[in-house]
């Protein structure tokens, strides 16, 4: 057993007969090699390691793919990852300095899975396929030195995909959480599996086993009136795509309502937009997310009980209502006392529940349109802030605050107050809680809350411990260390990629600044503040918009009436980049050498007359990475080009950052003629 975690069987002349790392299971280590044809399959569940649903394969075409399996057979379903490299894609390398990539042939680059390189000397590393279908690359401290005094703990650096539960389609197969489940994404980005009302795990042991009805399904003799026996249970932005068999438009919802109870197949309707779906069991693939809107209906038998509502309260099912009638109409022929008496009973009855059941729903489930997080009255924020007593940060219209939530064992949360509660500052709150709460990615700040009670507009955040980057790199009097600081490059780009790219909605941010991108404990970049936000439509890539953002990060097009485009926030990236490699701001007036002040200007000057050195002045770690520190500059240079067709996408800063493509001179930044 080598240090590597290689299993090797060898001659005396220690020539290799045989070993493991030919032969992975669901995981990869570094020093291991996958060869085309090679696999990863993941296991059934967290703890039965026998051979499970999906499957991490180099395809003989080049192709590197994540499949679902036709479980328990091994052949493919769905693809819901893959690098799209037919004919190049030669080996994925896990090498000893944490990077896992795919090359080709010649070895050049074609694909970062992992670039987040972390030593092997102070961590152990692997790269598993695990029972969920998310490949994770996870790290482990080998000393407790390494973790700068936090616990000694497997946690995650890299996964993909970012959603599995929005990844995973097609027509046949269970998704993420098997027939007739649904997958939402929690907190730490594993897909969390439930079952609809009425449903029951059918291995209560393994969340992923799918669900099963617990009760009778409709009939469909035409005699029986067996549509009075059902009701439906409201889900919002749910669906199981897939699994319709009917499709209407341009329709009312309680249409729809009516279509589905009357119809023996129709287990769930959903309604969106004026559309109606019907779906039959089993269903396929269902998740929950802000991005899918709309509202799933569940059908299910309400039989001679109450029907338990998951908002809150009891809903008398039809055959209750039917015995009240009844017996009110065998008791309501004593006396015209008596039948005054008991109306006025159930009266009273009837609107108590109305009354409870609203203030139920109101009290617990408040959301803004196709937002679904929790809201939290002003009095719950006002007690978890101690009266708004300690200040975090203040910006334009608004001040972040600490708190903790008592009801979640003293959780501690930023809480962001908008102080001018104008109509520009409630669009701002709106356009906040509109665009973050549509995005899950963990180079981005998660939205936790928020409150909409009369004038009072509050956020309510996870809280970064280490604070803002212009803190980390501004106010911290000992130079910051070069590779955290390539790294924060590294996470900040990730996170505007995402917005950029992989949102369900695109996302311009718009104010793209060191003071807007937080650092948590283990100094992960996480950006925040999205409430100058744009939200692009799916088919829209420009849009046209007053000038946001913050002076010396905002673009020029914002001020040349030109349409606006994700690369206001290339820009604004680039001048943070800038500001990350040299430990100083953009615009700095008391500096000895006048060309000097602007540091986009000095930056160009450096770069073309090879005196690089000059921006690195004393920093000896970025020195002996100098190669580096030179590619980082030409890709910040390329950034802050004034003319926007100029500058490269988000996805193309990325590889540029991370070596997969070169990068090439660029040209003058301000040779751009308006």
């Amino acid at each position: 057993m080598l240090d590597s975690g290689n299993f090797v069987l060898a001659r005396n002349n220690s020539a290799v007969v045989w070993q493991s790392f030919d032969h992975p299971t669901d995981t990869l280590l570094p020093a291991q090699v996958l060869n085309r044809d090679g696999s990863l399959f993941s296991s059934f569940s967290e703890r039965n390691f026998s051979r499970g649903r999906f499957k991490f394969i180099l395809q003989n075409d080049g192709n590197l793919v994540l499949y679902t399996l036709n479980y328990p057979m091994a052949d493919h379903v769905f693809a819901y990852w893959s690098t799209q490299t037919l004919g190049t894609g030669f080996q994925v390398i896990f090498n000893q300095s944490g990077y896992v990539y795919l090359t080709a042939r010649n070895g050049t680059i074609l694909n970062y899975m992992s670039s987040n390189g972390v030593s092997t000397d102070q961590f152990y590393q692997r790269l598993t396929l695990e029972y969920d279908g998310v490949l994770r690359h996870y790290v482990y401290p080998k000393s407790a030195n390494s973790t700068g005094g936090r616990p000694m703990e497997w946690s995650v650096n890299v996964f993909l995909p970012s959603n599995i539960c929005l990844r995973i389609g097609g027509d046949t197969g269970g998704g993420a959480c098997g027939i007739n489940g649904f997958c939402s994404l929690g907190t730490d980005q594993r897909p969390i599996c439930g079952c609809p009302s009425g449903y029951s795990l059918i291995d209560p042991n393994d969340r992923m086993s799918g669900c099963k009805q617990d009760f009778l399904q409709q009939s469909c003799n035409q005699e029986s009136q067996e549509s009075d026996n059902f009701g439906f249970i409201n889900m919002a932005n749910t669906d199981w795509p897939g699994s319709d068999y009917a499709h209407f438009v341009s329709v009312s919802e309680d249409w729809c309502r009516q279509a589905c109870l009357g119809d023996c197949f129709c287990a769930v309707a959903i309604f969106r937009d004026g559309n109606c779906w019907k779906k039959r069991i089993p269903l396929s693939n269902g998740r929950i997310d802000s991005s899918v809107g709309g509202k799933a209906l569940i059908k299910i038998r309400q039989n001679n009980s109450t029907i338990t509502n998951p908002f809150g309260g009891n809903i008398p099912s039809k055959s209750d209502r039917s015995t009240l009638i009844i017996m009110g109409s065998v008791l309501l022929g004593s006396s015209v006392f008596l039948n005054l008496l008991l109306l006025a009973s159930v009266l009273l009855f009837v609107f108590r529940f109305k009354g409870r059941k609203s203030k139920t729903n109101i009290q617990a489930y408040t959301f803004l349109p196709g937002v679904n997080i929790r809201s939290f009255s002003f009095n719950e924020l006002q007690e978890a802030t101690n009266g708004f007593k300690e200040e975090l940060g203040r910006g334009a219209c608004s001040t972040v605050y600490k708190g903790a939530l008592k009801d979640e064992n003293g959780k501690v949360v930023a809480v962001k107050k908008l102080d001018k509660i104008e109509k520009e500052a409630d669009q701002e709150f709106k356009a906040e809680v509109s665009s973050i709460s549509r995005t899950n990615h963990k180079n981005l700040v998660q939205l936790l809350g928020y409150c909409d009670e009369g004038q009072n507009r509050l956020l309510v955040y996870e809280f970064m411990k280490t604070g803002s980057l212009a803190n980390f790199l501004f106010e911290n009097p000992i130079r910051p260390n070069w590779y955290k600081r390539v790294q924060i490059a590294f996470a900040t780009a990730r996170g505007l990629c995402y917005l950029h790219e992989e949102c369900s909605t695109q996302i311009i941010h718009c104010d793209i600044k060191p003071q807007n991108v937080l650092l948590d404990e283990s100094h992960i970049a996480k950006i925040s503040d999205f409430g100058l936000a744009k939200l692009l439509k799916p088919d829209q890539t420009k849009t046209t918009t007053g000038i946001r953002g913050t002076r010396g990060y905002v673009a020029p097009e914002w001020f040349r009436n030109m349409p606006i485009t994700v690369k206001v926030d290339v820009y604004s990236f680039g001048i943070l980049l800038l500001e990350l490699l040299c430990c100083r701001k953009n615009y700095e007036a008391d500096v000895e050498n006048e060309c000097e002040v602007i540091l986009a200007d000095w930056a160009y000057d450096c770069y073309k007359e090879g005196k690089l050195s000059s921006l690195v002045a004393d920093d000896e770690e970025a020195i002996d990475d100098i190669k580096r520190f030179e590619k980082f500059v030409m890709t910040a240079i390329w950034c802050i080009q004034e003319d926007p067709a100029l500058r490269p996408h988000m996805k193309r800063v990325m590889h540029m950052l991370e070596g997969s493509v070169e990068v090439p001179a660029p040209p003058d930044p301000t040779s751009f003629i308006s």
